[in-house]
């Protein structure tokens, strides 16, 4: 089934804009590359892929190492905000940047809500999958 970048991004946005706290989110193929991104300005999409990529692979080495299980994830924690990484499908990942206000529990839950849609755009599949 083909991408449809453009109503990928389009849900990015509506996530971005309507998350309380949520500063941007990408949504990225485990090999670093960008599927659809809505980020603050001045960052840069491949970037943040790359690194998103980088924290994926280490986050599941740790995992493994630590006997935890496939990584579901992986939340990185700053005086700035939060960035958190969670699994979608076996293709791509998505990444939440939330700021130092923002509510985990929430942003969970609003994660939670709008991964199934950002699956079943990529899968054609209207349920969650577990990756």
């Amino acid at each position: 089934m083909p991408i449809n970048a453009a109503k990928l991004e389009a849900t990015l946005q509506h996530f971005v804009a309507n998350a309380s706290n949520v500063q941007g989110a990408a949504l990225v193929s485990p090999d670093g590359l960008t599927l659809a991104a809505t980020l603050p300005g001045g960052m840069d999409d491949e970037r943040v892929a790359a690194m998103s990529a980088a924290m994926l692979s280490l986050g599941e080495r740790i995992g493994r190492e630590l006997s935890r299980g496939q990584v579901e994830r992986i939340l990185v924690e700053g005086s700035n905000g939060y960035g958190i990484l969670t699994s979608c499908t076996e293709d791509a990942v998505f990444l939440v940047l939330a700021d130092a206000s923002a509510k985990l529990g929430i942003i969970n839950l609003e994660i939670k809500n709008v991964l199934a849609d950002l699956q079943s755009q990529l899968t054609g599949v209207s349920q969650p999958l577990n990756v």
